[in-house]
């Protein structure tokens, strides 16, 4: 009759073991999962490094941006970000610079059609005349450039600049309208005003 008994024991014995070990194991998995589940999830994005892009229409140049550094996040926005700064150079039909923006950050909102210019923003002209800002947006639905911090324009032939508080301008920059511009010029040699290039 010990027999039974002692059977009945080791099944128990078994039984309680293999049952701890689950409880064991299931509580090792929870924390495991809680773990898990706390991690952030990473956004997905293409990072790529010392960037060329060439923008043409019809074959024919139009652009061309560098940046040390473009992101492109595969999200809902499908934005470019460029951290580390952006360049980039225009051209006309005969392949001759037309002007020039840089700046230390830049964000390309596709969805908007919006490009956000922003830190240290220098636009550069062929005949060398220089605006300068903090902030510089180009609206490419209305091809038009704006902005809503304060804005120097110099000229090219250093007789003079202006200011003004914000500004919106044509894509080519011929036509600026400023909010508030103040500015002084120099005059010499019988010319009434300076070369600006704008």
């Amino acid at each position: 009759m010990m027999r039974p008994r002692t059977w009945r024991n080791k099944l128990f014995l078994w039984g309680s073991v293999l049952g701890l070990i689950c409880f064991g194991a299931c509580e090792n998995d929870m924390r495991d999962i809680d773990r898990i589940a706390s991690i952030p999830q990473e956004e997905a994005v293409d990072v790529s490094l010392n960037v060329t892009v060439t923008y043409s229409d019809s074959a024919k140049v139009k652009a061309v941006m560098t940046a040390p550094e473009m992101r492109v996040y595969h999200d809902s926005t499908d934005n470019s970000e460029f951290k580390k700064g952006v360049k980039i150079i225009f051209y006309d039909e005969n392949l001759q610079e037309t002007q020039r923006i840089t700046s230390n950050y830049a964000l390309l909102r596709q969805s908007e059609q919006l490009t956000e210019f922003r830190d240290n923003v220098v636009i550069t002209k062929s005949d060398g005349s220089v605006i300068k800002t903090e902030e510089l947006f180009y609206d490419e639905k209305n091809q038009r450039y704006y902005n809503t911090v304060p804005i120097i324009f110099f000229f090219s032939d250093e007789r003079g600049n202006q200011a003004a508080t914000s500004f919106s301008a044509d894509a080519n920059f011929v036509r600026i309208d400023m909010e508030s511009p103040t500015g002084y010029w120099i005059t010499r040699d019988n010319n009434l005003f300076p070369t600006s290039g704008f």
